[in-house]
């Protein structure tokens, strides 16, 4: 006998499939649009990647080009230098502090006590040269000599010791060009003339010294603390006017690299010059305390220093035979310094070559 089947039992047995059926295609739905979901983030980051590498890329170009402009010699093809075979290591003994630093590529070839604080005298007044560049447009810009640079103690214009003078000294409110003050400061070291640029600049020494702490620091020298543009230490103080032979090293190297410092090698290789008043009347004679000079065929320029404190000091720059690879040699506190400074840059060129 066979059984009827009730309506609702029919209507059970219609129903259940379409219900498992718009079950399935709700679960499909939802898994579509989960997986959309995820996919846009991962678009996005990929679209965000790209622009990423598109803005790197765009900078790195304008980096080069404002490097390029500016005469940077990391935009150019850097050379290493690579110890030879039968290389042999410097013995230095007169130097309290020394480095040999190779200019392109920033390498120490050899150094002793390089950054240790010391006094390290006129040197200073590289610094203060590199600041001059920096700052003023125009060298023939007319320099008014101030009453008080006067009293300058040491090397002044004209005047080798603070007893003796063999040449016209600075006159007050005398008129001459900013030119030959920095020359008569890189050449024959006249404290007097750092002072004289520092005020023009800056109104005041301290004032001056201020931008020289800053701009060591933005060329990576930060192991320094001057005092003053004339590389004088203040008597109350002295302690806390110093700086390195690696800094020194280093603020060498930039003024290599750049064009515009061209000015400032030129003077420093200038063995004697004359400079006179703007009106004509006052005329002052230089002679460089770089000895080297007319001997050493590969000088690129030198700058020494003294003070009681710091000893004999020089920083020097010479080149290879092609001219291509240059290096700076630097001693502190050296009574044998030219020759040292000599027997540095041989051993650098004899021992290493340029790859």
């Amino acid at each position: 006998m066979v059984e009827k089947i009730t309506t609702k039992q029919r209507t059970t047995l219609v129903t259940y499939p379409i219900a498992v059926f718009v079950f399935f295609a709700f679960l499909v739905g939802v898994s579509i649009f989960l997986n959309y979901v995820e996919s846009k983030p991962k678009q996005n980051e990929i679209n965000e990647n790209v622009n990423i590498q598109i803005n790197t890329s765009q900078k790195e170009k304008q980096l080069k080009t404002v490097l390029s402009k500016q005469g940077d010699s990391l935009t150019r093809a850097t050379y290493q230098p690579i110890k030879k075979e039968d290389f042999s290591d410097l013995t230095l003994e007169n130097a309290h502090a020394a480095i040999v630093l190779d200019v392109d590529s920033g390498t120490i070839l050899w150094e002793k006590n390089a950054t240790e604080k010391r006094a390290i005298a006129s040197i200073t007044k590289l610094v203060t040269a590199m600041i001059v560049i920096d700052r003023v447009r125009n060298l023939n810009e007319v320099v008014t000599i101030p009453e008080s640079v006067l009293s300058i103690e040491g090397t002044t214009v004209g005047c080798p010791t603070s007893v003796i003078c063999n040449s016209e000294p600075f006159h007050a409110n005398e008129k001459v060009y900013l030119k030959d003050v920095l020359r008569s400061m890189l050449m024959f070291s006249d404290n007097d003339a750092a002072t004289v640029l520092a005020i023009h600049i800056s109104g005041s020494e301290e004032e001056f010294a201020k931008l020289m702490n800053a701009r060591m620091k933005e060329i990576g020298a930060g192991n320094t603390h001057f005092c003053r543009p004339s590389g004088l230490e203040f008597d109350e103080d002295v302690e806390s006017c110093y700086s390195s032979a690696y800094d020194i090293a280093r603020v060498m190297a930039h003024l290599l690299r750049y064009d515009k410092y061209d000015v400032l090698w030129d003077m420093m290789r200038t063995k004697e010059a004359t400079f006179k008043s703007v009106d004509g009347t006052i005329e002052h004679e230089l002679k460089n305390t770089d000895r080297l000079i007319g001997e050493l065929p590969n000088l690129v320029g030198a700058k020494t220093g003294f003070t009681p404190r710091a000893g004999y000091c020089l920083a020097l720059a010479t080149s290879d035979t092609s001219g291509k690879h240059k290096i700076v040699s630097v001693v502190l506190d050296d009574y044998h310094r030219f020759d040292d400074v000599q027997k540095m840059s041989a051993w650098a060129f004899e021992n290493y070559t340029w790859q």
